[in-house]
């Protein structure tokens, strides 16, 4: 559950590195380049540290990584321009867990108890009146309805995702492997991520291709200089430690727990912006972080 905590709070600490580094170069070119860079640090730790491909759930890692940070992202890129932020990370946080829990139940029968079924559905309510639209905040795009559909991609990438790496999990603990550690974790994560990194590079050559690549942003020079140091703020912030963290959670703890906690990264980033950016917190999202907070005690006790 800690691990989960962490993949929380380092997931909240890359949306803020995530923006300046998408404000620079496009969100396609940002993915790309924080995961490029994710790959090539965590390539040097796993084969030096880790096992490199040697696990026996190499396979699983690699499919989790093509649904959870190929076809998911994918879902989310798609998503924002049509829901705008907020409702796209409420529809990809909140029905992740439900998908990633009845998708373990019946595939690999890990049951959770009515109490901690309970406790996550708070968290995930919390999470709901934190950050869903209302009339006084409504979205900043003009919601169109094929964006749910986007959004349901999303949402069933990261579940899905989270899934298959259980199932990698169980895998690599048949053969014998030693999972219940962060080396483990960073290992699967370079799994995972490599298996992003084609996946979306080969999507960026499709869209080359057709001529339908988005041009990079126009920027002033100064936001150019800094875009590296963003993008390796990304990187560190998210598919390294953020994923890493997140990993190690499935190893240890069933996604219908995990994704649950994942899911207040929306929250924890509220008071991570107030402290870089200046962005004040609204009273709603006070009243949802503080409800999603409970649910996360109760949870944890009721493990």
């Amino acid at each position: 559950m800690f691990a989960s905590f962490l993949a929380a709070f380092f997931f909240a600490l890359n949306a803020t590195c995530a923006s300046h580094s998408v404000r620079a170069l496009g969100a396609l070119r940002a993915n790309l380049g924080r995961l490029v860079v994710a790959a090539l640090i965590l390539g040097f730790f796993a084969h030096t540290v880790g096992r490199g491909f040697a696990s026996a759930s190499l396979g699983w890692f690699l499919l989790s990584g093509l649904i959870g940070m190929g076809l998911g992202d994918l879902g989310v890129y798609g998503a924002l321009p049509l829901l705008g932020s907020r409702l796209t990370v409420l529809m990809t946080q909140c029905l992740a867990a439900p998908i990633a829990a009845l998708g373990e139940w019946l595939w690999l029968g890990t049951k959770l108890t009515s109490q901690q079924v309970l406790w996550g559905s708070v968290i995930l309510v919390g999470v709901a009146v934190a950050i869903m639209p209302s009339k006084s905040s409504p979205p900043k795009v003009h919601v169109r309805p094929i964006g749910f559909l986007f959004g349901l991609v999303a949402a069933a990438g990261q579940g899905i995702g989270a899934l298959v790496s259980r199932k990698g999990v169980t895998v690599a603990t048949t053969a014998g492997e030693h999972v219940a550690n962060a080396t483990f974790g960073l290992t699967a994560t370079y799994h995972r991520i490599l298996a992003g990194v084609v996946f979306i590079i080969l999507w960026f050559l499709i869209l080359r291709l057709f001529r339908r690549l988005p041009p990079a942003p126009v920027v002033d020079s100064a936001v150019r200089r800094t875009s590296p140091r963003w993008v390796l703020a990304n990187a560190l912030a998210g598919p390294v430690a953020g994923v890493g963290c997140y990993q190690w959670a499935l190893a240890t703890t069933p996604s219908g727990l995990v994704l649950p906690i994942a899911a207040t990264t929306p929250l924890l980033a509220i008071p991570i912006a107030f402290w870089l950016e200046g962005d004040r917190p609204t009273r709603r999202s006070i009243v949802g972080a503080v409800i999603a907070v409970a649910g996360c005690i109760a949870l944890t006790l009721n493990r």
